[in-house]
């Protein structure tokens, strides 16, 4: 994509945000804390989990991508190898390396300034291997460009997933593109 989508603030989710959620992802949210990130269309595409569910249960993904056309590209990336691709220049470029440990300590540090979760990993794989592209678009849309490289990166070469309009009808009960509900994993 030639320009990602703009950076936003964080926000309290409201009554339709949360309707656009179970839309997106077909239930209820668990441990949402806020919208972390809206599409250009408007709607929430990663939200803020708290570090543990209401149950106490410890949930140490703290940024979530709720988009399910978002959550299909990336699907497409990691289905063409780019995790592999990433995790094969990690061991081999030290300046990337030391960018993606960056990464890995705001994530922990954001996470750990809401609740700390000593001895939990970031998420996605970070700070040694790329386990899930959905995390690591999650934390650079939420951080803003240059917090994430590889996340900038999978951003990059995504298409604009929200050229065609909203993912879902807030609050119609139906998906704005006709699809049934896909989500990425977890219990966001």
């Amino acid at each position: 994509m030639d320009t990602p989508p703009p950076s936003t603030a964080p926000t309290p989710p409201t009554a339709e945000d949360i309707a656009a959620f179970k839309e997106q992802l077909g239930r209820p949210p668990r441990g949402l804390r806020a919208i972390a990130h809206r599409c250009p269309c408007g709607r929430p595409d990663v939200v803020e989990t708290a570090p543990r569910l209401e149950d106490g249960t410890p949930f140490p993904t703290l940024y979530y991508l709720t988009c399910p056309r978002a959550a299909s590209a990336i699907g497409t990336l990691e289905a063409n190898g780019v995790m592999k691709e990433m995790s094969e220049r990690l061991r081999s470029d030290p300046d990337l390396a030391a960018a993606y440990r960056a990464a890995h300590e705001d994530y922990v540090r954001r996470r750990d300034e809401i609740e700390e979760l000593t001895g939990f990993p970031s998420a996605g794989g970070m700070p040694d291997r790329v386990k899930c592209l959905h995390v690591l678009v999650a934390h650079s849309l939420a951080a803003g460009p240059g917090v994430n490289p590889l996340g900038d990166e999978a951003i990059a070469l995504l298409p604009e997933w929200w050229a065609k309009g909203p993912c879902v009808a807030a609050g119609a009960g139906d998906r704005a593109d006709g699809g049934a509900p896909t989500g990425t994993e977890g219990p966001a």
